[in-house]
């Protein structure tokens, strides 16, 4: 017997594990392998375009990847420096062994969390709601709610030129008996398909030919409890493709399983395989392909860009026409996997199913691809699965809160038809979900839940309490006329003054930076950074983040206005057909959520919104009575 039994062992199954047995619910996490726990199966790197905001939330709530990346990366950067502070995002490069028995050790050493191997076969149910899980084995475990976190495991197929075999990847089973049940239970499946490069052996790369990528320095920590100084150990290399990969390629395509029908499942737009690439973009004459390492221990490097599910043979003589991997052996060849996936429009926004209580969905198995979007999912599903059974409310994240709410929303009100990636543009209030106030904005929900620590809290109260600080001195600090003052502004080619300078007024010139005015107030030097950070970017951003703040409302404004699970959409007039349909199937929470259903029209929300306040006037004069 267990409270909560989490299936799948991926980023997804064990934020979910974590979340709820930190809650203080008796969980048990089943998984296919025991040493396929937190295995990064493709590129080991954590974060990315707007998957680094992912990470930092998760932290925020009280989840342990970025605690775990922090422990574990052999090379850090700061993508997108160049432009705004609303998409710099971090970007790890792990040492996979290590992060994988880092997260192990998580998992082992949590109270009321027990990790056990064994295959998932099915999934019971009693009055609606989930009472027990089945193993292959014969096992039958009772429980209250239960986690799908299966990742690309579930009838996994794996796919290199003519050759397929049932598998997971790398080499490990995949799950045949779940999909099954899945099905008894009414839900579609649907066959996705993700891939990923040939790893070569470092002893035969020649990185003289490559262009060295260096990590930055200093390096700035996931985990907004991560202290200590951290230091990148590893450099990355950039290689290109050339005219004779591209004519391997073509000449090969009748042989590729993407063109010759061998592939049936739907893949990744925005991670095109190396032979998609080729055909899409024929105008380019090169692509970029980058050489990654994958441990300390290990002599595997990843070659980022050449994801491919060419034959084998055609795999060794593209590979070795890219400088620098000339006379590349490999280690591993390049493969395609298909799996099978719900529908994510099946969930509620806090992934738990439509149709069976206790029942949640995370990761993969919902129609994303990423370690990032996994995990956070996972964190979710198992803080709301803890919930659930603690007969608390659960915890929903709106897109004006969070990527994470954002990335929840399109899935269970839009929906996918092929693998969904997080990125920046996806966020309309990104300005405000930035990276660096994810605590600020989050912590406090996931103290409030019973994840986030007390100690996490406090910190956050702090940094608080320090950046307002900082900003009413700001705002009340006029630097006094002289030479000090002039001499300070000739330094950053600014007009002198005669006059006496504000502090806040003088920050908003893209000229000055937080740290350019410790000069003029040494004191200042004395904050943290994460404060100073905040700061300047509330001085230097105001009018946009007021303008922000001003959608953001409106928009709250219309998640705030509830939509009961029982309306009966089918007898509101007015109503189109379509609308009435999506409604009835989806079940919005909110009439925010009914407006971004597709299919649904502002006309449609207008007609719900009468129809709501009618109800209202009808049960306040039934009230009056």
């Amino acid at each position: 017997m267990a409270d909560l039994i989490v299936i799948g062992a991926g980023h997804a199954g064990c934020e979910a594990a974590l979340a709820a047995a930190r809650m203080g619910i008796d969980t048990l996490l089943l998984t296919l392998n025991m040493d396929g726990i937190a295995l990064m199966a493709c590129n080991p790197v954590i974060g990315g375009s707007a998957k680094g905001h992912l990470v930092r939330e998760l932290d925020a709530l009280g989840g342990e990847m970025g605690l775990a990346i922090d422990d574990t990366f052999l090379q850090s950067r700061m993508l997108n420096m160049g432009k705004g502070p609303a998409v710099h995002s971090l970007r790890a490069q792990a040492d996979k062994q290590a992060y994988q028995n880092r997260m192990r050790k998580a998992l082992m050493t949590c109270d009321r969390l027990t990790v056990r191997q064994g295959e998932a076969a099915s999934i019971e149910t009693e009055n609606g709601k989930v009472s027990a899980v089945t193993t292959a084995t014969g096992a039958r475990i009772p429980c209250r709610a239960a986690v799908v976190a299966t990742g690309v495991y579930l009838q996994g197929s794996i796919i290199i030129g003519e050759h397929r075999h049932d598998g997971g990847p790398q080499g490990l089973m995949n799950a045949s008996l779940l999909s099954a049940s899945l099905r008894e239970l009414g839900f579609e499946l649907r066959r996705f398909k993700t891939g990923t490069p040939a790893r070569v052996d470092v002893r035969t790369v020649d990185f003289d030919e490559m262009q060295e990528q260096k990590g930055d320095e200093p390096v700035v920590p996931f985990s907004f409890l991560t202290d200590r100084k951290l230091e990148n150990t590893y450099s990355c290399y950039l290689t290109w493709t050339t005219p004779e990969t591209h004519r391997i390629i073509l000449d090969n395509l009748d042989r590729a399983p993407l063109y010759s029908g061998k592939i049936h499942g739907i893949g990744p737009r925005y991670c095109p395989s190396i032979e998609d690439k080729v055909v899409r973009f024929a105008d380019k004459d090169r692509h970029q392909i980058f050489l990654e390492p994958e441990g300390k221990e290990s002599r595997e490097w990843y070659v980022q860009g050449m994801s491919t599910s060419m034959p084998e043979d055609v795999q060794w003589a593209m590979y070795r026409t890219i400088p620098g991997l000339r006379h590349c052996e490999f280690t591993r060849l390049g493969y395609a996997i298909e799996y099978d996936c719900i529908d994510s429009l099946e969930l509620r926004p806090t992934l738990e199913s439509l149709r069976i209580g206790g029942l949640f969905f995370a990761g993969q198995i919902n129609g994303t691809s990423g370690y990032e979007e996994a995990a956070c999912q996972g964190l979710l599903a198992g803080m709301n699965a803890a919930l659930h059974i603690q007969g608390k409310a659960p915890v929903l994240l709106t897109r004006d809160m969070s990527y994470i709410g954002v990335l929840t929303d399109d899935l269970t009100t839009k929906g996918t038809d092929e693998p969904y990636r997080m990125m920046t543009s996806r966020a309309e209030h990104r300005l405000y979900l930035r990276q660096d106030n994810a605590d600020l904005r989050l912590t406090e929900i996931g103290w409030q839940a019973g994840l986030a620590t007390e100690e996490r809290m406090e910190r956050t109260r702090r940094k608080q309490a320090e950046t307002e600080q900082l900003i009413r001195e700001l705002k009340t600090t006029r630097f006094a006329p002289g030479e000090a003052l002039n001499a300070f502004l000739r330094e950053r080619n600014q007009p002198e003054t005669a006059g006496s300078l504000n502090a806040e007024e003088l920050l908003r010139r893209p000229e000055v930076a937080f740290a350019d005015l410790t000069e003029l107030k040494p004191e200042w030097a004395e904050a943290s950074p994460a404060a100073r950070e905040q700061a300047e970017i509330s001085v230097k951003y105001a009018g946009y983040l007021e303008k922000q703040a001003h959608l953001i409302e409106q928009a709250r404004r219309m998640e705030e206005i509830r939509l009961p699970e029982d309306i009966p959409y089918a007898d509101i007039e007015h109503l189109r057909l379509e609308a009435r349909q999506k409604l009835a199937k989806q079940k919005p929470v909110s009439l925010g959520a009914a407006g971004r259903i597709p299919g649904v029209n502002p006309a449609d929300v207008a007609v719900l919104t009468v129809w709501m306040e009618k109800q209202k006037r009808m049960k306040e004069g039934a009230e009056n009575l």
